[in-house]
């Protein structure tokens, strides 16, 4: 009767350890189903971009919540460019609520080298293009100063994302709320406050 009890005792464990696996292993693509898609995260989740190979000048796109965020990293000429034609711009201190606390100055960022913006214009929502070279031949203007120029019904944007005024676009360039995370990895979608 004893070696009955121990065989059923050894059956009993081996059942158990084999129930316990099985459990285990269904809840794994259980709990992966519970972490949001890429579809998801696109849609809302914070994103985040390496600059390190991002060149003085040049610009790279991201995909925020469906829209195209700007990341350009400035030259010490572009940054210049920004001085000198407030008289120009609609909001030159942005005092429109279209960015963070952080980035409601002349650069309009948190890091003068970058900026950050929503490559989307605030007059109907058409895509700006990049006119960075100054001058006549950026094509737009003689005097111009380097910036952002909408095809669809001619607004232009400066080196920060303002809009010159008498334009159809009503304010400037959003900025969406982002942070550092190191010197080469910049987190949009979130800042220090949380705020998404």
């Amino acid at each position: 009767m004893s070696d009955c009890l121990n065989d059923r005792r050894k059956l009993l464990i081996a059942t158990g350890g084999a129930g316990a696996v099985a459990a285990a292993a269904s809840a794994v693509p259980f709990v992966a189903s519970l972490t949001p898609s890429q579809r998801a995260r696109a849609a809302g989740a914070p994103v985040e971009a390496d600059v390190s190979k991002l060149a003085a000048g040049e610009m790279m796109t991201v995909e925020w919540r469906g829209k195209p965020v700007w990341i350009l990293r400035r030259t010490q000429e572009m940054l210049a460019a920004l001085e000198g034609h407030d008289q120009d711009l609609a909001d030159p201190g942005s005092g429109e609520n279209q960015q963070p606390a952080y980035a409601a100055n002349q650069h309009r960022s948190i890091n003068p080298e970058f900026l950050v913006v929503v490559g989307i214009c605030t007059h109907l929502g058409c895509s700006p293009s990049e006119k960075f070279i100054p001058g006549p031949e950026s094509g737009v203007r003689a005097d111009w100063p380097g910036g952002f120029l909408c095809p669809c019904h001619g607004s232009t944007f400066d080196l920060a994302g303002r809009v010159f005024l008498s334009q159809p676009a009503p304010t400037n360039l959003e900025v969406p709320p982002y942070m550092w995370l190191s010197d080469a990895v910049v987190r949009i979608g979130e800042d220090e406050s949380g705020t998404a």
